[in-house]
């Protein structure tokens, strides 16, 4: 039997079956490589001439920390053996480290929020008359909202860390980061999601008071489905509302596609929000784009099947 050109890398299988489906709706023969457990011969490849990297930054939170720095070493080899990936290793690794997303925010003259990295909280006293409270927690490697916590002092931010030592794992890098004061309930923050480097829809998150924010319905189920995908240790979402938002400015998908355009990416989306006193700041750049078919049903079109037909152009280009 012929191998199948196209191989989809991805780890949560709930959040993959949407656009697995719609791949067979469209009859597109492909190989879900699935990297929670897998290997791979360094004298081989996937045969497939295409891989679609959809491998989460948050794989560890299921138990599944070895998926992500295995889906890495894969991406490269894949790319090695001259197959074409798409979110491929450079992309993935950006996705891996907010760092650099920042950094890329800065360099394209950006607004960004505040932040510093530190592997120590009493690193920090050296910074204290530059820190501002209350602050955001966050890991450099994030992923639906783990690790996060608002912190008021930075007494508060070492009793946590004493407390809850989970938050230097995987990656023992933190960041503190301005917290951007916006109005959750009415104007929320807003996702861009991007197929191919054009917007394939914009959406508002309202009604938020945590910091899971992923758009699946495993995280955040739709009327009363229950969700499947609880991130231990993170503060819940409330009930957060998934918003179509077709009258996104023009001026904000300029600068989205400025920035995403840069990120080199495929697929993927951007957030951003308005603070109280009008600043609009990008603060998340996500490849493994989780996309609300509710969101997309609403402006007349299926998400995912959106997808499945970037992919297929994408056997034949």
């Amino acid at each position: 039997m012929p191998t199948p050109a196209l191989a989809v890398v991805y780890e949560h299988p709930t959040w993959q079956q949407p656009l697995f489906d719609a791949l067979d709706k469209r009859g597109v023969d492909y190989i879900a490589y699935d990297v929670k457990s897998a290997a791979f011969d360094l004298t081989a490849d996937l045969q497939a001439s295409t891989i679609f990297n959809q491998v989460s930054p948050s794989a560890y939170v299921r138990g599944n920390g070895r998926a992500v720095p295995f889906a890495l070493a894969l991406l490269d080899h894949l790319e090695s053996t001259g197959a074409r990936v798409l979110n491929g290793a450079s992309t993935f690794r950006l996705e891996l480290d907010k760092i650099a997303q920042i950094r890329l925010m800065r360099d394209l003259g950006m607004d960004y929020p505040w932040t510093v990295a530190f592997n120590n909280v009493e690193a920090l006293r050296d910074h204290e008359t530059t820190l501002t409270f209350p602050a955001i927690l966050k890991p450099n490697q994030g992923g639906s909202g783990a690790r996060m916590a608002e912190v008021s002092n930075l007494n508060e931010l070492t009793s946590l860390l004493e407390k809850e030592p989970s938050f230097w794992q995987p990656d023992p890098v933190l960041l503190l980061q301005e917290k951007l004061d916006h109005d959750p309930g009415t104007q929320g923050i807003v996702r861009l999601e991007f197929l191919g480097g054009e917007l394939l829809y914009a959406m508002r998150v309202v009604g938020v008071s945590g910091f899971n924010l992923c758009p699946s319905i495993d995280c955040n189920p739709e009327g009363d489905e229950a969700g499947t995908c609880a991130v231990p240790g993170t503060t819940p979402a409330s009930d957060p509302q998934f918003l179509p938002y077709p009258e996104v400015p023009d001026d904000v998908v300029e600068e989205a596609s400025r920035l995403f355009k840069a990120t080199g990416f495929d697929v993927g989306a951007l957030e951003y929000l308005i603070t109280s006193n009008g600043r609009r700041v990008f603060y998340d750049i996500n490849a493994n784009s989780n996309l609300r078919r509710s969101v997309g049903l609403a402006m007349g079109f299926d998400p995912f099947d959106r997808v499945a037909e970037y992919l297929e152009r994408q056997l034949t280009s």
